[in-house]
């Protein structure tokens, strides 16, 4: 139970728990307000029901993704290598909120599925900026979105340096120079 920022923001925090930890079918009304320590009033104060938790959870995913996608498109690197670098799962509130989303998105819910469908075409076109090449710009995507994907389910580490494949771990820098790669044979 989280004790800290506003009930709405701790009902949030506990519905992304919930979601990441134990899936939509555990996350219910009640245990939502159990885990963020507010009754249930409490919480039907701030939504009144699943859908509209599950709008605030797209509210904050789409408010996190345009912080992101500013801080992306002014990334002194570029925002294909913004990409790739930041595909590896963090902790970051805004991870959170995206892999508690992702288990939203496999079930019925377009709204989800449509949220996450306009943050990927934002990201791509500030790739496409950078890359100025369609299809490598979606070769970009694809790397960032397996390293997220496999970071966010197998856990694995990022490790710099040649050992980094031995172990199991992505080497990241390996993969910028691969971006790098991509970029300049395009012509930049």
């Amino acid at each position: 139970m989280t004790t800290q920022g506003s009930a709405r923001e701790r009902v949030l925090a506990a519905y992304e728990d919930l979601l990441i930890n134990d899936g939509p079918r555990a996350a219910t009304l009640g245990a939502v307000a159990a885990t963020a320590g507010v009754s249930k009033g409490g919480l039907l104060y701030h939504f009144n029901s699943m859908e509209a938790l599950t709008a605030g959870l797209v509210e904050k995913m789409r408010e996190l993704a345009t912080v992101d996608a500013c801080i992306m498109s002014e990334d002194p690197d570029g925002c294909a290598s913004y990409y790739v670098r930041t595909s590896i799962f963090g902790g970051t509130t805004f991870d959170r909120t995206v892999v508690a989303a992702m288990r939203l998105a496999q079930g019925e819910d377009s709204t989800v599925r449509a949220a996450f469908a306009e943050m990927h075409e934002r990201w791509y076109k500030l790739i496409l900026s950078d890359i100025k090449d369609p299809t490598v710009a979606r070769a970009v995507m694809l790397l960032g979105d397996g390293l997220y994907y496999n970071a966010a389910l197998f856990g694995l580490p990022t490790t710099p340096g040649q050992d980094a494949e031995a172990a199991g771990a992505v080497d990241v820098e390996a993969l910028l120079r691969v971006v790098a790669q991509m970029r300049a044979s395009v012509g930049q």
